[in-house]
């Protein structure tokens, strides 16, 4: 795999997904030595349920655990540090890791716990947990997300669990995007698995999140994060941290040189209800204010979870109004005509952007140019 490959695929087996992804992707070939002492680094914030859109899912942790330990990998450990005013223990209970501790035989280490060390992290002194610092490979699992302060949040904000409550409460007096940037110079960013399933819209905590049923495999933070702003209808230069991290040599924030390796077709693609996630859950009012700009013709969960991050997007610069005509979507539409619509099964419309999925940021500059102008209609509410 190389460093600017991103391996991506679809579904909702979580566990199986994450197999394949790593075995793909050749993860055991990168660690090399199997004596290695490898940690697991999920965004395990708080006690928020992952349906929420806030943590990652434990079904990752176990492919990958499943994953390492059927090539012999047997040096392993989960690591994380919940956010200021939260016990990660009592995170790590809430979400069953207790369980997958005792399951696979991987110790939890509660960084809250953890002994800091003054690290020099290329010009800025940064505290780091002791033990983050001995891993000699580190998994990073953060999930894609939106972020109420740092806009997204992904590979490089979740390495923000490996530092002391003290620090993080410092990083917050310094701004946040700075030091989380340099932070990526002192900690190791080996291999990142990211928890693209159903992240919110644009809080940490989660609350309103958006089914989109994949997960990426990729070795530059800076790259993935960068295609985390493009998924979520973001330009990269409203994420500082990204950037900086960029000049400070961490990886390189342009996707247009990113290798997007997907490893299962759009026609193999499950169809997930767009009326909840995986449970059938309904979606949540804000998420559903949003679909009735839409009108979904049994539409893939990846390309659908796009477009609502898009009309996020739109919403947010005071550009959605009523009597816009429905944003057709689907593999229903498949042949037939219409007047707009997103993804390559609506390509015979007059309007329609090409994609299997379209980037939310396309989606993004194609209604500002082809739909938020129209004449008024109905709305058809999904």
């Amino acid at each position: 795999m190389e460093k600017n490959d991103i391996y991506i695929i679809h579904g909702t087996n979580y566990k199986e997904m994450t197999l394949r992804l790593l075995t793909e992707a050749g993860l055991a070939d990168q660690i090399g030595d199997r004596g290695k002492r490898v940690a697991l680094k999920p965004n395990v914030l708080g006690t928020m349920r992952p349906e929420e859109g806030a943590t990652t899912h434990p079904e990752l942790v176990c492919g990958a655990i499943e994953y390492l330990q059927a090539h012999g990998f047997r040096n392993l450990s989960i690591m994380e540090s919940s956010w200021v005013g939260e016990r990660t223990s009592r995170s790590f209970a809430a979400l069953g890791y207790d369980r997958i501790s005792e399951q696979y035989g991987v110790p939890l280490i509660d960084l809250q716990k953890d002994e800091g060390v003054s690290c020099d992290a290329k010009g800025m002194k940064l505290t780091v947990c002791r033990k983050a610092l001995e891993a000699d490979f580190l998994i990073n699992m953060p999930v894609v997300k939106g972020h109420c302060q740092t806009v997204v949040t992904c590979a490089l904000k979740n390495n923000k669990g490996l530092i002391p409550n003290a620090e993080k409460r410092r990083f917050h007096t310094l701004g946040l995007h700075k030091p989380i940037a340099h932070l990526s110079a002192a900690v190791r960013n080996d291999f990142i698995l990211a928890d693209n399933i159903c992240g919110d819209l644009d809080f940490e905590e989660g609350g309103n999140p958006v089914p989109m049923n994949r997960i990426w495999a990729a070795r530059d933070p800076v790259l993935c994060d960068a295609l985390v702003c493009d998924c979520l209808g973001i330009s990269v230069d409203e994420v500082s941290y990204i950037r900086i991290a960029e000049k400070l040599g961490t990886g390189c924030a342009d996707t247009s040189k990113a290798n997007l390796i997907f490893l299962n077709e759009s026609a193999d693609w499950e169809f997930t209800p767009i009326t909840g996630s995986r449970n059938s859950a309904p979606l949540p009012r804000r998420v559903q204010k949003l679909a009735g700009y839409t009108d979904p013709k049994d539409a893939c969960s990846a390309c659908y979870g796009s477009l609502i991050h898009a009309l996020n997007r739109l919403s947010e610069a005071g550009k959605l109004r009523a009597g816009l005509p429905p944003v057709c979507i689907g593999q229903g539409f498949q042949g037939r005509s219409g007047e707009i619509g997103i993804g390559k099964c609506t390509s015979c419309f007059a309007k329609s952007l090409h994609g299997c999925p379209p980037k939310a940021i396309d989606i993004v500059k194609f209604l500002e140019e082809n739909w938020t102008q129209a004449p008024d209609k109905e709305i058809k509410n999904s």
